[in-house]
């Protein structure tokens, strides 16, 4: 991921300098499984744990010569250890390091994304507090439909949070797992208890079968979570640039006293932040495809998947972890205009109180077809003319002789779209 999209805590995980430390903790695990059951000498392991290093620049430079990554890895480890280095790696083919130490990377990569979900849905939690009551128009195919309120739109994506997070515990319990049963996955020269040992000092589940390397449905599962989560992120962004829109001015992301809309335009204050998001989420949806595509790989294993995975697993989740961030910033400072959001509902005439008149001509014995003709026509007739549907529904006499005065005004009130308002909030946030 480029530097302008990556955030320190995250970035860390992807470091070479993490992923060989990685490799050595699975070797090192490796070895003292190996000295517990005898197959190595302590004095030797102790030699191994206090002089086992890496540089990644010698790394490098063996690499180019040698074209092999986890050779160019042991290589260097081998000449700061000496010749205790010949029980490093014993039994082991490099897929059972690479695999196993990247299981590890994706669990610390996981956390951090954790914690970004968390901060991000806390902070949308506290907007939907703020503005449990506040009238917003909610509104489908883009057009008025009936009163709802900021907090409950808000609460829709807090709860989709709360999915989200379920599904990323569930991706990095199925990502939580090590292999070290060699070439084929039949542990011809590596016997299944020192795979369970090694997967036991590194916090890991021994995958119950194997090829050379993990089955690649377990990176797909985690890809295509985190394209899921892009996705509600992007719902959300969507959602708010939209409501910035001058015509309706509801919601405006954070803009500095020293930021800039336009190099033409002084007076533009443009969602960027939010469209950020919405571009970014792309990229994740574009790695899922990889992702998915490298669940096939020939017979017990090739390395189709390898390429791809050094690329979409740093970007992905640096990306995600960076529009947390993002997200998280524009939530807590955004302006909401709360009269604003008054007067678009009013914009109307009024006209979103038809389903409630509909409700009272029925219950007042008129046919459903012949009632919804009645208030179609009149809320139409009153949007198209600018007059409000309670004064032009009162001059027809099909509606007045049923409805009663007390009745039209309980009929147009906004209290009937936020009656229930605590009993969702209970259900979402105390439930």
């Amino acid at each position: 991921m480029i530097e302008r999209y990556s955030r320190e805590a995250i970035k860390k995980v992807w470091t070479p300098e993490n992923k060989f430390q990685k490799w050595m903790d699975v070797e090192l695990a490796a070895c003292k499984a190996h000295a517990e059951r005898g197959t190595i000498p302590w004095e030797d392991y102790n030699i191994i744990v206090q002089k086992a290093q890496f540089k990644v620049a010698r790394i490098d430079e063996i690499e180019a010569e040698v074209h092999h990554d986890v050779i160019a890895f042991l290589t260097n480890v081998a000449e700061y250890v000496g010749p205790s280095s010949r029980y490093v790696h014993l039994g082991l083919t490099s897929s059972d390091v690479v695999d196993t130490a990247f299981s590890l990377l994706i669990q610390d990569a996981g956390a951090c994304l954790l914690e970004a979900l968390d901060a991000c849905a806390e902070a949308i939690k506290t907007q939907a507090m703020t503005h449990k009551m506040t009238p917003a128009m909610g509104r489908t195919h883009g057009v008025h439909a009936e009163p709802t309120t900021l907090g409950l739109k808000l609460t829709v994506f807090y709860e989709e949070f709360q999915r989200n997070r379920e599904r990323l515990v569930a991706a990095l319990a199925t990502t939580k797992v090590g292999k070290l049963s060699g070439a084929v996955g039949n542990f011809a020269h590596m016997p299944p208890e020192v795979e369970a040992r090694v997967c036991e000092l590194l916090g890991l589940t021994p995958a119950k079968i194997s090829t050379q390397v993990l089955q690649r449905d377990r990176h797909a599962h985690f890809i295509t979570t985190l394209a899921i989560i892009g996705g509600t992120l992007d719902k959300l962004a969507t959602e708010i640039r939209a409501l910035q829109k001058t015509e309706m001015n509801e919601l405006v992301e954070p803009f500095s006293d020293k930021q800039k809309g336009s190099s033409a335009m002084p007076h533009k204050r443009n969602p960027i932040l939010c469209e950020r998001i919405s571009g970014l989420s792309r990229t994740l949806r574009g790695y899922a495809i990889t992702a998915l595509e490298n669940q096939t790989l020939w017979h017990e294993r090739d390395i189709s998947h390898s390429s791809a995975e050094r690329i979409i697993f740093p970007d992905a989740t640096i990306n995600l972890d960076y529009m947390f961030g993002i997200m998280t910033r524009v939530i807590s400072g955004m302006s909401v205009n709360v009269d604003q959001m008054k007067a678009n509902i009013s914009k109307s005439s009024n006209v979103f109180y038809s389903q409630q008149l509909l409700l009272k001509l029925i219950e007042k014995g008129m046919l459903r077809e012949d009632a919804y003709r009645v208030v179609q026509r009149n809320a139409h007739a009153a949007f198209d003319s600018g007059t409000l549907f309670d004064d032009k529904v009162r001059q027809d006499e099909r509606i007045t002789q049923l409805v009663s005065e007390d009745e039209f005004k309980a009929i147009f009130s906004l209290d009937c779209y936020l009656q229930h308002v605590d009993t969702i909030y209970n259900r979402v946030y105390y439930g």
